[in-house]
């Protein structure tokens, strides 16, 4: 565990507000048991990421300037999500090129904010958080966090220190899931068959959860898997590490 008690923001995200509420709070339990302050700003809204990956910039850069602002006083800003954290980090910067201030305001930020499990692992040096469940469990790197973050260990170390959980290999396991925000309402078909190919992968790896650390891979997912009545289940990585079985 890290010797200070650090100050997190919490950036909740529009899909974990909306419909995954359960993760955010997972998430402030967590990060208060391994000795973080946590404070959650009201004022917060989305990323700006559905704007700028649609070519609104000047929306999304609405959005950006104002995050800036509420943000810019934390010591560290933590998301449950790879997809935002990469808004944050990597698409803010590009958004303030030609903005020497917005950027350098950006460039500050990009250091102090942090994806969930990166920020346990790395900030905290959290591991084992005394969880257990006694199942097969795949997980699923989300595109973001492993492409443009880098985030593949730190997840998995956390699952794997989950007393009684077997972490199956799933084929593939790189693959994007098929969501891509907008990309799934402009493409559905598209989108519906990579769904279907990643739970074939974690059928066959014998998983009966898939975890993933972002919620709109794990909504897309969900959809499939209760349309097909698919014997599969779902968890954010929070809610994992809250399990006691």
């Amino acid at each position: 565990m890290a010797n200070k008690s650090p100050k997190v923001a919490l950036f909740i995200t529009c899909l974990g507000d909306q419909f995954f509420p359960q993760v955010g709070e997972s998430v402030v339990r967590i990060l208060r048991r391994v000795g973080a302050t946590v404070t959650f700003n009201p004022q917060q809204t989305c990323c700006g990421q559905p704007a700028f990956n649609t070519g609104y910039r000047d929306e999304a850069r609405e959005v950006a300037v104002r995050n800036l602002d509420l943000f810019e006083d934390a010591d560290y800003v933590v998301a449950p999500s790879g997809s935002c954290s990469t808004m944050f980090r990597v698409f803010y910067p590009e958004l303030f090129a030609d903005e020497p201030e917005l950027l350098r305001k950006s460039e500050r930020l990009r250091g102090r904010f942090y994806e969930f499990s990166e920020f346990l692992v790395k900030v905290m040096k959290a591991e084992d958080l005394g969880a257990s469940f006694p199942h097969r469990v795949a997980y699923h790197d989300s595109c973001h966090l492993l492409r443009e973050l880098g985030v593949e260990s730190e997840p998995r170390k956390l699952i794997q220190s989950v007393k009684g959980l077997e972490l199956v290999d799933l084929q593939d396991n790189q693959v994007c899931c098929g969501f891509g925000g907008t990309f799934s309402v402009k493409f559905p078909d598209v989108s519906v068959a990579m769904a279907r190919d990643k739970l074939r992968a974690a059928a066959d790896a014998g998983a009966e959860y898939l975890v993933a650390n972002d919620a709109g891979c794990l909504m897309h997912l969900e959809g499939y898997i209760h349309r097909e009545k698919i014997p599969i289940q779902t968890l954010h990585l929070a809610e994992l590490l809250e399990k006691h079985e």
